[in-house]
This record gives structure tokens, sequence and C-alpha cells, in this order.
């Protein structure tokens, strides 16, 4: 799939470019009655062990299906701060941007969830030359991977692929490269990029 001129770089969109957490806490007031300042921050990939009143993974898929199709959740997630513009100049430094996303979880939403995203993405003016919508990312070709979530993580090294973990508190277990914001990723994939160059 890399065309050998190219440096590709996978990037995951909830929890590294798109603020999930954030968007979704929001909708998950609304639809139980809470206050979403009494609502902390998710510290298991698992969202029922959080205090947001999730009961168990059912509870989470329909909320979040209620959440994309009757709230708009991807199309109004903030952003994670600098994405934009990191991505952007790696773009014009020559990376080829990838967008890789497992947003199609539930039946009958697809368009919704696709267009929804491809609309977020050109409001928040994202760089990308390519989108996949995939939960099996080890399928998708990129020489460097940037992902928040533990198994994803695992599988894309696994596979043998080099992925840069996005730190966020419940991934804190996990070693290997990481990077704490945008400008640690920047560094990172520049230094990828310019090795493959040289």
């Amino acid at each position: 799939m890399n065309n050998k001129a190219d440096f590709v770089l996978g990037v995951d969109l909830d929890g590294v470019v798109a603020d999930y957490e954030s968007a979704f806490r929001y909708c998950v007031a609304q639809m139980l009655g809470k206050d979403p300042s009494t609502m902390g921050r998710l510290t298991s990939w698992e969202i029922s062990d959080s205090d947001w009143g999730i009961e168990d993974r059912n509870h989470y898929l329909q909320l979040h299906k209620q959440a994309v199709l009757q709230l708009g959740l991807f199309r109004a997630m903030p952003m994670i701060p600098n994405a934009s513009e990191a991505l952007w100049r790696l773009s014009d430094m020559g990376v080829w941007i990838r967008i890789i996303t497992h947003r199609l979880v539930f039946n009958f939403g697809h368009q919704s969830s696709v267009a929804d995203t491809v609309t977020w993405l050109d409001a928040n003016k994202i760089p990308y030359r390519d989108i996949c919508f995939i939960g099996d990312k080890p399928q998708v070709g990129a020489d460097l991977y940037i992902d928040d979530a533990p198994h994803n993580i695992f599988n894309l090294r696994e596979s043998g692929a080099e992925t840069i973990v996005f730190d966020q508190p419940y991934n804190k277990d996990l070693t290997g490269l990481r990077a704490h914001n945008w400008a640690e990723v920047e560094a990172i994939v520049s230094e990828r990029f310019r090795n493959k160059k040289s």
C-alpha cells in the first residue's frame, strides 16, 4: 500500500486528534441527567469502570450510538491542542497523513459516522491524504502509527509496527515510544521521516 517515496503516518482520531472523552462526557451527562463537572477523567479503557453511570459495554454501546446519531458526537468534538498545526507542518514536510479510525461500531449508522467524521476533519483543518475506517489497524500500511487505545497499540506492536503511544490516563502502564502532546509527536515523526529520507 505504501509508495516507496512516501513516509506514511497512521493517525488515530479519538483520544489523539479529537477529544472523544470530553465530547462523550457531555453527551452522557445529557442522556443520563448528570452534571458533567462531577464526572471524572477516564482512567481505564473500560468506560464502565468510571463514575459516569455506564453499567457495562452494552450500555456504553447504546449510549455511544445515541450520542452519534442524535447528539452529533462526531461533529462536536473539541480538537486535541495543536494537532492541526503539527499535522500541517508534517504534511508540508512530505509526511503522508493516513487517518485510521474504527468508528463503524454499530449497524445502520455508517453514513452519519463517516459524513460527520469528514465534516469534522474539514472544519478543524486536519490535513490527510486518505482515511481508513477499520478496526484491524495492522492491516493498514504505515511507516509509523500513533494511537491511544491499549489494545490497538498491542496489536500494532505485535505485528511489528512502530507505534507511538499518545499519552492518556488509561494507557499509563504501556511502555515504549510515547508522546504527551503534539509537539512531542511532531519531533518523533520528523526524526523518523528524516532518517528514512537520508
